[in-house]
């Protein structure tokens, strides 16, 4: 069983900034990613959180969990969130950072991630593909 952690503002997707992040829905990624995992032999727990606290309570969860990775989309925390970071970090499971546009070619303050150097790999740029080629590399691990 593999977590795929959407982190905030991702809920509203479709509707906000689709020149940025296009017109896809979470719920299309989601249903996408089952897709894929279903191919793969697989099974998928997918929560979308808002709160930083929340975020960093359901990584904790994994401890009780038979997760064997995490794919992570942290949104605006992958910028700052040493807590978010660090939970990663605790959990030891891998990680592999997703992110639907190319968050190196946008403003500064977005170009660096707390997150990057405590995943396996981080995947950006690319829409929906981010995150099936994501859960492709973590399945791989």
């Amino acid at each position: 069983m593999y977590l795929v952690l959407h982190g905030p503002n991702l809920n509203l997707l479709g509707s906000r900034e689709p020149e940025v992040y296009g017109n896809l829905t979470l719920d299309n990624i989601n249903q996408q990613l089952e897709n894929l995992a279903e191919q793969l032999g697989v099974e998928l727990i997918i929560e979308q959180l808002n709160s930083e606290g929340e975020m960093v309570e359901r990584i904790h969860q994994t401890l009780e969990e038979e997760i064997k990775g995490i794919l992570i989309n942290p949104a605006a925390y992958t910028h700052y969130s040493i807590a978010i970071r660090d939970a990663l970090v605790g959990v030891e499971l891998p990680i592999i950072e997703v992110h639907l546009s190319n968050i190196h070619a946008r403003e500064e303050f977005r170009q660096q991630s707390v997150v990057a150097p405590v995943a396996e790999g981080q995947i950006s740029g690319l829409g929906i593909d981010s995150y099936l080629l994501g859960l492709q590399a973590l399945v791989n691990l």
